[in-house]
């Protein structure tokens, strides 16, 4: 790892998500919603969701990848996920940051999209 990858010594470089928060399933099948127009694997199975806060207010902030900084959606794909996760029933707010590190690889799409992309 660089210096310029780690910001604090021993952080992870995704942050840990509220996976015990009551609506994060609902958030998680919101996102799996939610599919890059040029492969056909919902972005969370892509791996491109790396965090979902929820905080005791019920607002959630998503911070999210893509599979290239090129991507044509680059600038639409952010607000499909909020359009995804903000009519969840007890959400108050959604926030999605868009970020370039760690860089996305194919080792964190799940079992399920390598299956259907053809890796496995």
């Amino acid at each position: 790892m660089t210096e310029t990858t780690q910001k604090i010594e021993g952080a992870p470089l995704i942050a840990p998500s509220t996976t015990d928060h009551p609506l994060h399933e609902q958030i998680v099948e919101a996102c799996r919603s939610v599919y890059d127009p040029e492969i056909p694997v919902n972005i969370y199975d892509l791996g491109l969701i790396y965090t979902i806060e929820i905080d005791e207010e019920n607002a959630v902030r998503i911070i999210m990848t893509l599979t290239a900084p090129g991507c044509p959606v680059a600038g639409e794909m952010p607000g499909w996920v909020a359009e995804a996760v903000e009519p969840l029933p007890g959400v108050k707010q959604v926030e999605v940051t868009l970020t370039w590190e760690p860089p996305w690889g194919m080792d964190m799409m799940s079992d399920e999209a390598r299956l259907e992309l053809g890796f496995m």
